[in-house]
């Protein structure tokens, strides 16, 4: 196996037209202190396969990566093994979090030399990591605070494709064997398949050059805007807009905190966040939500309570929907409407020690907006949150 710089790529033809095509979400990639201790988390509370290692037993002698899988949602968690591995230092300064939402192109470097051009920082060079079986590139540009978006292409048995259908996902990574966790959960299956967005929160007075980055960098679009008055309580508010690939491939809401009373989830985020920017959730869609909620509640996943008051009002909002309203009710699911259809959300609690990090679960019914009716039951649950964390 060989790792190297690449000092040249062969253009393809659609290479040339659109060297920042984005195909697919090819992974999303969590620092953790502890990969092994987190991979188990994320299999027995939200049903993930622990597919594939990269450790000691591989050859890989610098980090530890367990590589996740649930439909089309690959997470990659990594730890550092040396006692000064850059991943220790970032956990010890924003603990567990995305480090990296990867991106499958083309081509790696081409995608990589179009977005510097572009104006975006280097996170790292194009490098092949190759073997007998196959070669990927990879190569990185810096986003918002510890965030990097990895271009990643591949070929022979690495390929997109073959990763998606159980294929080795890097040289160095090798097949789990036998893992009771992973016969139960085929199972006992939750229903998850697909990252819908990544919410990322940013400092006041940074939205919006966020927005013009992502438009000028990787040619998202602004697909929809809420400011103060649609996302706000008594306490607290903050704005937003949200950015589309264009391509249905994931959308791209950033966050930054408005003036009020106290302080908003938004600030809260960033005070244990090093005072960084980056990513705060990620939203996993389903095609039943009850279903997927009841077998996640089972097992043990801690949601945000939602009070019996917003379902006393919350049916003449939405109407008729085809799942039952008692059911809704009992699992504390959210319900909203637009245009074009409703969707269903709930919200975990956070993942981790420090309120920086959380899961949404959609499930989307026609609708393509974010549970705009609900941003004031959503964030009333979240201030009782931070009121008993003492960060109110």
């Amino acid at each position: 196996m060989s790792t190297s710089s690449v000092p040249n790529s062969k253009e393809s033809g659609q290479a040339k037209r659109d060297p920042l095509r984005l195909v697919d979400v090819d992974y999303v990639k969590f620092l953790v202190g502890n990969a092994k201790q987190s991979a188990y988390f994320y299999a027995h509370n939200f049903g993930f396969e622990i597919e594939q290692v990269s450790d000691l037993t591989t050859g890989s002698r610098e980090e530890a990566a367990y590589l996740l899988t649930q439909g089309n949602i690959r997470f990659v968690l990594a730890s550092g093994l040396t006692p000064n591995h850059a991943y220790h230092k970032e956990v010890a300064l924003y603990g567990d979090g995305i480090k990296d939402i990867a991106f499958s192109v083309d081509d790696s470097e081409l995608a990589y030399r179009e977005a510097i051009k572009r104006g975006a920082e280097s996170a790292y060079e194009p490098q092949e990591i190759s073997d007998e079986n196959g070669t990927v590139v990879m190569s990185g540009i810096k986003a918002m605070g510890r965030v990097v978006h990895s271009f990643v292409s591949r070929s022979g048995d690495y390929n997109l494709e073959r990763v998606k259908n159980r294929g080795v996902f890097l040289p160095k990574y090798a097949m789990t064997q036998d893992l009771e966790i992973n016969e139960y959960n085929r199972k006992n299956p939750v229903g998850l398949f697909y990252v819908d967005h990544c919410v990322a929160n940013v400092e006041l007075g940074k939205m919006n050059y966020w927005v013009d980055w992502y438009s000028e960098i990787l040619d998202f679009n602004l697909f929809k805007t809420f400011d103060d008055k649609d996302i706000s309580t008594e306490y607290s508010s903050l704005m937003s807009k949200v950015m589309d690939s264009g391509r249905e491939l994931i959308k791209i809401p950033i966050n930054e905190p408005a003036p009020g009373k106290r302080k908003s989830q938004i600030q809260e985020f960033l005070d244990w966040h090093n005072n960084t920017p980056g990513i705060q959730h990620l939203a996993l869609l389903t095609k039943d939500e009850l279903h997927t909620v009841e077998r996640l509640r089972r097992r043990g996943v801690d949601f945000l309570r939602i009070p019996d008051e917003y379902y006393e009002s919350v049916w003449e909002r939405v109407g008729e929907i085809n799942e039952s309203n008692d059911s809704v009710k009992d699992l504390r699911i959210l319900v909203d409407r637009d245009d074009k259809g409703y969707l269903l959300q709930i919200f975990t609690k956070p993942l981790q020690d420090r309120p920086t990090m959380f899961f949404e679960i959609i499930c989307r019914r026609g609708s393509e907006s974010f549970g705009k009716g609900n941003f004031k039951a959503l964030f009333e649950s979240l201030e009782i949150e931070q009121d008993r964390r003492g960060n109110l």
